[in-house]
């Protein structure tokens, strides 16, 4: 009896060991399928970036000097038109042939950057004289001035931010309206501007320029950050960015904008720039002064940002532009990234 008594306590512990041995197997063998799984959705995930990025490439260096004008039409207008992204997109558009209609508030420089413009890339120019922070009394005059233009292109690139960082408590209330008036009120009027041609044409193409700060939660620029803010980002394409819903005024003007124009021939983009050399950032801090790995010439800039028009609806714009906020993207918002 003692030795069946054995004999069976030592099967049953032979049977424990290989069930237990069988799980931990079954379980590594389970980790392991779960593993080359994740492996290869990665692997996938990187080889579609990859594939898009050349693509993208491939499509810039291939963009045509006929295709901007034969597309959307032979006159552009772009708004804060005298320094920084401004200046330079509405240069970079003259050297496709497009024929340009600046918009800012200092008379001098509109004139100086108009006869430089006509003179370097033989295009027609002209401008308008127009401080958006006057609010609404500055539109009839701009409405009136365009009625007869046939506008291919709007550039809302016009802009106010904090000179340095602030609570919004200190900041002036002059400031607040400013920001208010040039970042959104003035956005949406261009775009009222604009579109009724734009749609009875049947082509054209609205760039929306915002800023990077959009991107993410920002104190002490928060006025600023919140004026520019971008809509969700959904389709995994180069020239996107990231997932973000749409919480804000600009956001939801521009993601609605597409729904109701981009089967109408309207190409509506949101250029998300990080820090460009302007006079915008330049008083912020003296790195934002020069050309570095971070940040970029304004005609660098444009350059790329131009040939991004009518291939992706969401970009920054710029290709380092788009590793900073791939590395800043996941960590600093806690969203799924999209690469540029």
């Amino acid at each position: 009896m003692e030795l069946m008594t054995v004999v069976k306590r030592t099967l049953s512990q032979l049977h424990e060991e290989n069930l237990q041995a069988y799980h931990n197997h079954f379980h590594l063998g389970l980790l392991a399928v779960v593993g080359a799984l994740y492996t290869a959705h990665k692997a996938f995930y990187v080889l579609c970036r990859c594939y898009h990025a050349i693509k993208f490439h491939i499509s810039i260096r291939m963009f045509s000097k006929t295709f901007l004008a034969r597309q959307y039409g032979g006159w552009a207008v772009v708004t804060g038109a005298t320094d920084g992204i401004g200046k330079a997109y509405a240069a970079e558009l003259a050297s496709f042939g497009i024929n340009i209609i600046l918009i800012s508030r200092n008379r001098e420089k509109l004139q100086m950057v108009s006869e430089s413009i006509a003179t370097t890339y033989g295009v027609k120019t002209s401008f308008i004289e127009a401080d958006f922070n006057k609010g609404r009394e500055v539109f009839p005059a701009i409405k009136e001035a365009l009625k007869d233009v046939d506008v291919g292109i709007l550039v809302n690139n016009a802009g106010v931010c904090y000179e340095y960082p602030q609570y919004v408590t200190d900041v002036q209330e002059d400031k607040i309206w400013e920001i208010i008036n040039v970042n959104i009120a003035a956005t949406t009027m261009m775009l009222h501007i604009v579109l009724p041609g734009m749609v009875q044409r049947k082509k054209g193409a609205i760039i929306n320029v915002s800023s990077a700060t959009a991107c993410l939660i920002c104190p002490q620029f928060t006025i600023y950050a919140a004026s520019k803010f971008q809509p969700e980002f959904k389709q995994p394409y180069l020239g996107q960015l990231f997932e973000i819903k749409p919480t804000t005024y600009l956001d939801n003007l521009t993601e609605a904008l597409y729904h109701e124009y981009s089967t109408k021939g309207i190409f509506i983009q949101s250029l998300i720039p990080c820090v460009v050399v302007t006079n915008m950032t330049s008083p912020m801090c003296t790195f934002f002064k020069r050309k570095s790995i971070l940040v970029t010439l304004a005609k660098d800039y444009a350059y790329q940002a131009v040939r991004t028009i009518g291939l992706c609806r969401r970009t920054t714009g710029y290709y380092s532009h788009s590793l900073q906020v791939q590395m800043v993207g996941r960590d600093a918002i806690g969203r799924e990234f999209v690469w540029m």
